[in-house]
This record gives C-alpha cells, structure tokens and sequence, in this order.
C-alpha cells in the first residue's frame, strides 16, 4: 500500500503534507556522529552496506518521517566512472585527475563500486514499514561534472563554466558519459527496491539561461526519458538549485514528476507559476530550522499554506545542517501534523 509520500509525489493533493528533509540521515544526529565515531570516515561509511543502512533508517525511527533518503553521495558516480574520491577532513571532497588537465577518455571505469549502494537500498526497503517510501538519488550531470573538472567543489565553479565555454564538444562529451551512467546508476536502484528518486542538481544556479538549457535541462530531460522508458510509475523528483526563474522552464521541459524548490524561492510566486497539477517539494530555509522559535511556525505555515492548491511534499530548501538541535526537528513536525488544508 503506498504512503503519503508516494502518492503526493504521483499528484494526490492530500489533507496532510508528508515529510522529508535532505540530509536527514547525518551529522545533527547524535546516534550518526556515534556510529561514525566507531567505524571511521564517510565513504567507508557509505561502503558498509550495513552502516549505511543503518544511518539511512535513523531519522524515521526518530522522527517518523514519511520517506527514508539513501545515504551515500553524488560523487558515487564519478568514483565509478574511475576517479579517486577522497574525503579529506575540513577540505572536502576531492576527485583526481582532474578533468580540466586530464582526458576523460583516461579514465577506467570500475561499475563494482556501484553494487554495494544497490545492497544499501534492499536493506533499507526490506526494513522499512509499507508506508514510508524508500528515495533514492543521484547527482544531475551540470553538478557532478563540476565536480570531475575541478576536482572539487567551488564557489562559482569557474574552472568547469570555463571549460564549457572554451570546449563545448569535451565538456558535452564528459555530461554525455555522467548521463549514461546516472540512467545506470538510478536503474540499478530502483530495481533494488527505490520507488522514488531525486536529481540533485546543486550548482544550477550558476549558470546563465543558454547554458542552462544545455547543461541542466537537456541532460536532465535526457535521464528523465530513459527511466520513465524502463519505469513509467517511479516518480522522479528534479532539485536545480538557485534556478530562480528558470525553474518553470525546468519544471515544464524535463520531464520530472515532482520539482524541488530551494529558500531563495518565494512560495507563492513558485505556486502561481510552476505547472498547476505538479507536485512541489520545498521550501523551509534550513537556517530557520537551526534558529528555531516562533519565526520557525510562522515560516513553516507560509510554506504550506503557499502550496496548498497543489500535491505537496514538505521539506527543507537545501540539506538540514550538522548543528541543528533535535528539539527544533521535532517542534517543526508539531507545526506540520497540525496543519490541514
């Protein structure tokens, strides 16, 4: 029997709004900093099928949330695709070589080290309750390739915005291969047990129009065709983040199901102007949450009463961060299971 989270995200316009937040399975939980304490760093934390697991299932034992997101990281992809990932305290991520002084074509693919986030996924499903929906995820091309170029992550993304400009042909050759194997990637998923996925695109916003439309609405399209070609019922959830008003255009041309809205979005503006029927995800700021207090229920009532003509999934406008205190998490769900349309 689906829950509340799938059938909003395939345009039911219930009573109540189901919730998830990005990044809900991490470092502001005190039984996630214990765990990692006791088995080392994150990718060795995403490799332990049985960690990951774990982590994954937290926040619902803790709070009930209608969705549980897989943990792992966008950059999965890229270390398939052989580079080196590295997670370096304090710095970051890094990739290596970057593509930026190295040809893709250098590379040599290691598809195994997808197979354990497939296990992950069966785990998760086969633990949790009928009606809570297992997400899973993957970053969107724009975004991991600015990743691959540089090496890691970056402000403006100078280096990989660069490259598109100087080397239209590379770059569109490094989207192309990130697009393929994301079909890949999020089909190995779903047959393991996913009934819905996000397409993270972080640094959409970064982009001028024209190369939005070929950076993350083409290759985005892309992915969506193919995996509603193998499986039409799988929502797929589309977050460009800092789009602005590029984002109806994404809502409309991509294909997803369901658009994700960050905190720089007014609500009501994204109400009147995304497709009428389309299901919305969005858009608590994260720092609010961290804040607290009355602005925390006033903001949060915005929000769904913004989107209340429409199917809607309550979540953060970004990732929840690691110094949230618990005791806000659970005054916001308070606000949210008061609340009725």
């Amino acid at each position: 029997m689906p829950g509340l989270l799938l059938n909003t995200l395939r345009g039911e316009n219930a009573n109540t709004r189901p919730v998830w937040l990005m990044r809900q399975a991490g470092r502001y939980l005190p039984e996630y900093r214990e765990l990692r304490a006791k088995k080392g760093g994150f990718l060795a934390l995403v490799y332990d099928t049985d960690a990951a697991t774990e982590i994954t299932l937290q926040p619902i034992r803790r709070f009930g949330f209608d969705g549980a997101i897989l943990f792992s990281d966008i950059l999965i992809v890229p270390y398939a695709m052989g580079q080196d990932l590295k997670f370096l305290a304090g710095e970051g991520p890094k990739l290596s070589p970057r593509l930026v002084d190295h040809a893709l074509e250098g590379l040599t693919a290691v598809p195994e080290r997808l197979a354990p986030i497939y296990e992950t996924v069966r785990k998760v499903r086969a633990a949790l309750a009928v009606d809570k929906t297992m997400l899973g995820f993957a970053g969107s091309p724009w975004t991991v390739a600015t990743y691959m170029v540089a090496g890691e992550g970056s402000r403006d993304q100078h280096d990989t915005r660069a490259m598109a400009y100087r080397d239209p042909a590379a770059f569109q050759a490094i989207i192309d291969a990130v697009t393929a194997v994301t079909v890949e990637y999020l089909s190995g998923q779903i047959e393991a047990g996913a009934e819905a996925v996000q397409l993270f695109d972080s640094w959409a916003g970064s982009l001028a129009p024209a190369q939005f439309e070929k950076w993350v609405i083409a290759p985005n399209a892309a992915i969506v065709a193919a995996l509603k070609d193998r499986y039409p019922e799988t929502p797929i959830i589309g977050f460009p983040k800092g789009s602005g008003e590029k984002l109806a255009a994404y809502a409309r041309e991509t294909g997803v199901d369901a658009v994700g809205v960050d905190e720089t979005v007014d609500p009501i503006w994204a109400a009147a102007e995304l497709p009428e029927t389309m299901p919305v995800q969005g858009n608590l700021d994260p720092l609010l949450l961290l804040s607290g207090g009355d602005e925390l229920d006033r903001q949060a009532n915005r929000v769904l009463d913004a989107f209340a003509g429409r199917p809607h999934v309550f979540n953060l406008g970004h990732g929840i961060g690691q110094h949230t205190p618990i005791e806000n998490v659970e005054r916001l769900l308070a606000v949210l299971r008061a609340w009725e349309r």
